[in-house]
Formats: structure tokens, C-alpha cells, sequence
């Protein structure tokens, strides 16, 4: 039996990224990339069948390191136990995080993308990931995992590969909302309204920093909500106003603005951001419930009570027509953000599902109450 995961273990150090590259990778925009970088990270080792291999996803602007964003989740003894899993995260098509995007080099030019990196959607960055486990001598996936724009991406695969084990969906939807797609294009438009902007060919000296900042501002609002906020800041203030950001919440987001600044790309947040809003599993597949109905492999359904910007019906939605789907209801102030910030329960409530599903000991506290709207169909267990 695995040790519990503790919180020494989960105290991880950045490993540096390894990279895969793929001669050539034809878009669903139409668009072929050459020389495609693939940066990834693993920890764990591929069993003596390559069956036991588990795909964790990033959500907008993560990167490979996931034991470094989701330490409670992964690791031995964790829900993603590094003891039974070959464990494997990606960086996603447009990022800046060591997979091929907008600040990568342009073959054909010899310059970096920037705005001319073409669309990308969820079912590319599948297919690019596929083609990477296939490089690390994987057989069989036994379990995908994601959150946010992750879980989107668990979800493609197990539409389009009917080998893999079970899924893990939190804080998701089967297909991006207009509610979604508006948040993300105001954010788009304050990046547009930066006056370094420059339709996108900005000097890597002076990026749209004034509106990337505010695009985070905005996002952060989505990620949270009003009774978070007023739980951590209310009125907070000093005692005598002297700037623009004296209110703690003010400051708060100016940081998280400035932060994200620091560390990633204006044209890769807007790659990112449409990457998301391509997502639709019934795009050229028919009718969207009887995608969802298509899916066969048992799959877990997460959500947030208090998530905003991906509202629990939407899980809900997911959980009623994936024929062996089981819904799970974190109950948190934290929002949307909580697929991240609550990692105990999270762990607690994918753990135990997991053990049900191998026939492991299934009676832990999961820190989530269930919603599973049916007795399960039997189904193979996931290899471990």
C-alpha cells in the first residue's frame, strides 16, 4: 500500500522541462508548423506493459511542472501516485513556456511568430500530446486529468481515444460558454487598447505590459467571486487614502497583474485564450449530447459551488448524458480558483474515486459531496 502523500513530499523544486520535436504538425486552422517543440515533464516510471501512463493538463498560462502547481495531487501516495503512475504534463501549442507559440522561432522567417502564430485549438494540442505519449513508448493511457482549459482537453481525448482508462474533468465544460468567450474577450481587447500593443509585433523590450496586466486584473475577477472577496479583503484600506491603490483588493489585483506581466506573453494569452474558445466536443461530431452520450470511459465530473466563470450546471450538463460519469461538488469560497487552491479536497475526492474504480479501499473522507446520478456501469479498471 502507498504511503500518504505528506507535506514534505509535496514540496517540489523545478525540475528543468525535456523536450520532444515533431518534424511537421498540420492545424485544424490549416496551417502547417514545422520543427514543433513539445516541452514536458515526467516523473514516475512506464510500467513493464506501458499501460500505466497518467496525462495531467495545464490550464491557460501553466506550464509542464504540474507537481509544482498541483503538489497535493500529485506524488507517491497522492491521487496521481507517482508510485503506480507514469506521470505526464505537456506545455500546450501557443504558450511561452517551452512549446512551440508565439515567441518560438518562425522557420520560414527566421524571427519569432509573435502575431502570426496561427489559431490553435483544443483537439490540436490533444493530438500534439498524443503523439508525445506515443514517443515515450505508451501503449495504453490509463487516467487524463485538467482543470479549466485542462479538463477541456481531457475531455477531446476521451472522445477520441477509446483505449483510455477513465477521465478526470474539474471545473469544466464540454464546450466553451458565451459567458466564457465574453470574459475572455474583453480581456483580449484590453491587450488590443495597450498602445505597445502593435497589432501584435511588439519589441520584446517593450511588450503591452499596461494591458496584459489589466487582462489579468479582469480575469482574476472571473477566477474568484464577490463572497471571496469581501471574506479577504472587504473595505480594508489605510487610514488616509493617498493613491489610486490604496484598497487591499486594488492592490491585490495591481500585483497580480504586475506578476503575470513578469512571467508570460501578451500574444500568448491571446493564443490561449482562443484556444479555449474553440472548444466544442460536437464541432463536425453532430448533435452535443450525443457526443457526450459517445463517451464511454468512466469519468469524474468536478465542480465548484462557488466557480463564476464555469458554473456548476455545466458539470452537471456533463454528468446527466456521459453515460458513466459521476459528479463530485467541491464546496469552497474560493471560485473557480479552487480546482487550485483547494488541492487537499481535490486530491481527497479524486482519490477516492480512483479507489473505487480500481477496487482499492474507497472509504476516505472526500472532502466533496457526490452527485452521482446512477449506479455505475461495470467498466474495465484503470490500469495501475
Amino acid at each position: 500500500m502507498s504511503k500518504p502523500c505528506t507535506t514534505e513530499e509535496r514540496t517540489v523544486q523545478k525540475k528543468a522541462d525535456e523536450v520532444f520535436t515533431l518534424p511537421s504538425f498540420l492545424l485544424d486552422c490549416g496551417t502547417e508548423l514545422t520543427d514543433v517543440q513539445v516541452s514536458y515533464q515526467t516523473w514516475g516510471a512506464l510500467n513493464e506493459g506501458a499501460d500505466n501512463a497518467f496525462v495531467v493538463f495545464h490550464s491557460l498560462t501553466g506550464d509542464a511542472n504540474a507537481k509544482g502547481w498541483w503538489p497535493e495531487l500529485i506524488g507517491p501516495g497522492c491521487a496521481v501516485d507517482t508510485d503506480r503512475y507514469f506521470v505526464i504534463c505537456a506545455n500546450l501549442l501557443g504558450s511561452c513556456y517551452g512549446t512551440t507559440g508565439p515567441t518560438s522561432i518562425n522557420p520560414s522567417t527566421g524571427e519569432p511568430w509573435r502575431a502570426d502564430f496561427p489559431l490553435v485549438s483544443v483537439r490540436d494540442n490533444v493530438r500534439l500530446q498524443q503523439a508525445l505519449v506515443a514517443h515515450l513508448g505508451v501503449r495504453r493511457v490509463a487516467c487524463v486529468l485538467g482543470g479549466s482549459l485542462g479538463g477541456m482537453l481531457a475531455l477531446e481525448w476521451a472522445v477520441v481515444d477509446p483505449t483510455l482508462g477513465s477521465v478526470v474533468a474539474v471545473a469544466t465544460s464540454g464546450r466553451h460558454s458565451a459567458w466564457c468567450i465574453a470574459w475572455s474577450e474583453a480581456q483580449r481587447q484590453a491587450i488590443y487598447a495597450d498602445p505597445e500593443w502593435n497589432d501584435g509585433f511588439y519589441a520584446p523590450d517593450r511588450p503591452p505590459a499596461g494591458g496584459l496586466a489589466a487582462a489579468r486584473m479582469m480575469a482574476m475577477l472571473s477566477y474568484r467571486n464577490p463572497a471571496s472577496f469581501a471574506q479577504r479583503f472587504g473595505r480594508e484600506a489605510p487610514p488616509v487614502p493617498s493613491s489610486d491603490a490604496d484598497y487591499s483588493v486594488q492592490s491585490y489585483l495591481h500585483h497580480q497583474g504586475s506578476k503575470l506581466v513578469d512571467r508570460f506573453d501578451a500574444n500568448s494569452y491571446v493564443r490561449l485564450s482562443q484556444t479555449a474558445n474553440s472548444h466544442d466536443l460536437a464541432r463536425d461530431r453532430g448533435e452535443y449530447k450525443d457526443v457526450l452520450a459517445s463517451i464511454e470511459q468512466p469519468v469524474l465530473v468536478v465542480g465548484i459551488d462557488s466557480d463564476v466563470l464555469f458554473p456548476v450546471e455545466e458539470q452537471r450538463e456533463l454528468a446527466e448524458f456521459i453515460p458513466n460519469a459521476s459528479l463530485r461538488v467541491l464546496s469552497s469560497t474560493h471560485g473557480h480558483d479552487a480546482f487550485l487552491l483547494e488541492g487537499k479536497a481535490l486530491n481527497e475526492a479524486v482519490t477516492s474515486w480512483l479507489d473505487a474504480r480500481s477496487g482499492r479501499n474507497p472509504n476516505r473522507n472526500s472532502g466533496a459531496r457526490s452527485e452521482s446520478k446512477r449506479p455505475q456501469k461495470t467498466s474495465a479498471c484503470i490500469s495501475i
